[in-house]
């Protein structure tokens, strides 16, 4: 079972792990330290009870295991911006996809957005196929990335997994 929740500080060397390897080639980072993933666990824990939240940050839980984390910022004119990172072991099982659908599902309803963007680098057409399948559709390119929109009253599909 695929769940998104709330990331602890028992997460930090899953997230050293899921911000590690080939998972950081196209995010514009180095690899995680387990310090800077113990650091990074206790600054998502302090923004969680914020009023207004203004990056909802949840783990990619498949069956106990922490696979990856999904993001959804939000900005004041009802507009959020998705982003993920998975383990590198973890691809091409559906997992990212299926975190997108469920992060797409809470922003237009719990969090109440109007519309959602993402953004991928053009060498990582995995991503690109992530946010295809989950609805978003390809708005051009901006500053060297390949944008994307989730269209007001279109819905992901629903993978179910």
């Amino acid at each position: 079972m695929i769940a998104l929740r709330p990331l602890t500080a028992a997460d930090a060397p899953a997230i050293s792990r899921v911000y590690g390897g080939a998972a950081t080639t196209f995010l514009g980072r180095s690899a995680m330290t387990a310090r800077e993933a113990e650091e990074y666990v206790v600054r998502v824990g302090e923004r969680t009870p914020a009023d207004p939240v203004e990056q909802y940050v949840f783990g990619l839980d498949v069956a106990g295991d922490l696979a990856g984390v999904v993001k959804l910022g939000r900005r004041r004119d009802g507009h959020g911006r998705v982003s993920y990172v998975l383990r590198e072991d973890c691809w091409g099982r559906g997992y990212a996809t299926t975190a997108v659908e469920k992060l797409v599902a809470f922003a237009f309803t719990t969090a109440g957005l109007d519309s959602l963007g993402a953004r991928h680098h053009p060498d990582n057409r995995a991503s690109g196929r992530v946010l295809a399948k989950a609805g978003f559709t390809r708005v051009g390119a901006r500053n060297g990335m390949i944008e994307y929109r989730l269209l007001p009253g279109r819905r992901a599909p629903t993978h179910g997994r």
